[in-house]
């Protein structure tokens, strides 16, 4: 068997799994930008995942929260440890973009159930990284 008939072989297959991974990095380019409101940028949101992460670990250890709150957030902590990705972390940018989505809804979800007094307890970094988080989580970037 030559190498024409390999590539005959797997080429069309090797092509749509290349062509699928490029539409799958730009709907979470997409996705990533349209979470970001305003002059939020990818960038800095990616910037901010090691003050989220520990964010929900705090989150998760709170004991005033509701059980199936912290199920959740232990479950995204499991899924960010893991080294199985839905797009491998060693791809630039892209690679850290599912984890920055998946990490901003289920924070939607949280502030939704507990209040972002829990967010606001819990935040480590800095009072601009909270605004941050806070406008992702479609919450006034100010205390109230």
């Amino acid at each position: 068997m030559g190498i024409e008939e390999v590539w005959a072989a797997i080429g069309p297959v090797l092509t749509g799994v290349v062509a699928g991974l490029l539409l799958l990095w730009l709907a979470l380019l997409l996705a990533l930008r349209r979470s970001c409101p305003g002059n939020l940028q990818v960038a800095d949101t990616l910037r901010l995942l090691p003050d989220v992460i520990r964010l929900l670990r705090r989150l998760a250890a709170d004991p005033e929260l509701p059980r199936g709150v912290r199920v959740h957030l232990i479950l995204l902590l499991v899924y960010l440890a893991i080294p199985i990705d839905l797009v491998p972390d060693f791809i630039p940018v892209i690679g850290y973009a599912d984890d920055a989505i998946i990490v901003v809804l289920v924070l939607r979800s949280v502030t939704r159930r507990v209040g972002p007094e829990a967010l606001d307890k819990h935040w480590s970094g800095t009072p601009d990284g909270l605004a941050a988080v806070r406008r992702m989580s479609k919450l006034p970037a100010t205390r109230t």
